[in-house]
């Protein structure tokens, strides 16, 4: 910082937008305070905010990087942000994440794998115990017979320890201090200077609908802890374990040479189209039908060809149908699944049930074809249909592959032999992969 910045890292002449009284304000003076102490550059700071009345804090902090997430998600757009910084860039961002204790129940099980993770990113939960921007709810942090607009006869339930969940997730810095502590600041700079993950419980005043609905003072807050089993001050301060990229650096990167590296499909033929073709691919889950399309995806590409692939299936993954939309076009698509279908296969009677059932034959017209086993019936509607011994010539699981080999073959939307080299990477032999009988198809 320039000496005219010097003094603080919030927005010069900032004024809190909080309700009088609310914690807030005095928990952001005392995170603007930790930073000048430990005189962090600007530049290595960032500020990631909740959805909430805390969340407004980023609107505050104008000399620091400041980002503004979805609610409850703000500890997992942190972890991202710390574990590339380290990772991949300079490995001197200090990122801190501002949440309520509303927001810190929603996104709990983020909290909950970054201090499993122990990254670099300290969390500081405002912890008012109960939903103020929204109207006063409830929360999981609100304490036993704490009044709140859902419970209007009090919480029935005890409040939750989320400084006892982090110890058990083993997070290495843990506090619990109240907004108006002296030593608020010395605590919050322990926990930003901590080399893994720490945690920062404030107690404080919601003005608005705290105060409001129970009979309520600062000075109660620590009895409050206290009644509730809550520990206060500094829980834990553990750097045995190794921040998480050092511990990626030993356990990952020392490995990396075992790892086999991504390849990039290089061009190596031409296409004859002319315009974009659109393929469905239907069948039975359990027969590669969406590793066919996949194939038949990565030999388009080869010669030159966009595609895409949009695969639906049932949640039970093993049964039922299994359904491909791919399109292959010499120029960009913008959008995947297929509005218009130049080929429609249909491997199994499964593949058809779920073809009617998704309307496809809405998407066809008079220059579809349609590639079907000999077993299927298919209502004659004037549609124009290849019928093939698919699963006898081809077996039950190489059925949609065969149908998309013949496609290739016959209509030559590419040359045949990038197809065939892509089967043999998988398959072996070409002339090997389907029965005999099917060569002569």
């Amino acid at each position: 910082m320039d000496s005219q910045e010097s003094c603080t890292y919030m927005t010069h002449g900032a004024v809190m937008p909080f309700c009088k009284g609310c914690g807030h304000s005095n928990v952001l003076k005392k995170l603007n305070d930790a930073l000048l102490f430990l005189r962090l550059d600007p530049k290595d700071v960032c500020l990631v905010t909740d959805i909430g009345c805390i969340g407004l804090a980023d609107a505050l902090f104008d000399k620091v990087h400041t980002i503004h997430t979805t609610h409850g998600r703000s500890t997992g757009f942190a972890t991202g942000l710390a574990v590339a910084d380290k990772v991949l860039a300079g490995n001197r961002m200090k990122v801190i994440v501002l949440i309520g204790d509303g927001g810190s129940m929603i996104g709990l099980l983020h909290i909950v794998n970054a201090a499993l993770m122990n990254v670099d990113v300290t969390v500081i939960v405002a912890n008012n115990f109960l939903f103020g921007m929204t109207g006063g709810q409830q929360s999981s942090l609100t304490p036993e017979h704490f009044v709140t607009l859902t419970t209007p006869f009090g919480s029935m339930n005890p409040s939750l320890d989320i400084c006892r969940i982090v110890d058990a997730s083993k997070g290495g810095f843990i506090a619990r201090k109240i907004a108006t502590d002296k030593d608020l600041t010395d605590v919050l700079a322990k926990a930003i200077s901590f080399d893994g993950f720490s945690l920062v419980e404030i107690l404080e005043l919601c003005t608005e609908h705290g105060t409001r609905r129970n009979d309520l003072k600062g000075s109660m807050l620590a009895k409050m802890a206290e009644y509730e089993g809550h520990e206060l001050g500094v829980i834990k301060e553990n750097e045995q374990r190794k921040e998480f990229s050092l511990k990626y650096e030993s356990d990952v990167q020392s490995h990396t040479s075992e790892f086999k590296q991504p390849g990039f499909i290089k061009q190596s033929s031409v296409h004859n189209l002319s315009k974009a073709a659109g393929i469905v691919i239907s069948g039975s889950a359990g027969e590669r039908v969406q590793s066919s399309a996949a194939m038949l995806c990565e030999a388009a590409v080869e010669c030159g060809l966009n595609t895409t692939q949009k695969n639906d299936n049932p949640v039970t993954q093993g049964s039922g149908f299994s359904l491909s939309e791919v399109i292959l076009s010499p120029d960009e698509i913008n959008y995947t699944g297929v509005s218009k279908a130049s080929f429609v296969i249909i491997s199994s009677e499964a593949g058809l049930k779920e073809l009617k059932a998704q309307n496809i034959f809405n998407k066809i017209d008079n220059g579809t074809v349609i590639i079907t086993d000999e077993g299927i019936e298919l209502s004659n509607n004037g549609y124009n249909v290849i019928s093939l011994p698919l699963r006898k010539s081809c077996g039950a699981d190489k059925a949609t592959l065969g149908a998309v080999d013949y496609v290739i073959r016959k209509f030559e939307l590419f040359p045949h032999y990038v197809l065939k080299k892509v089967i043999e990477k998988k398959f072996g032999v070409y002339n090997k992969v389907f029965k005999s009988e099917y060569y002569s198809l």
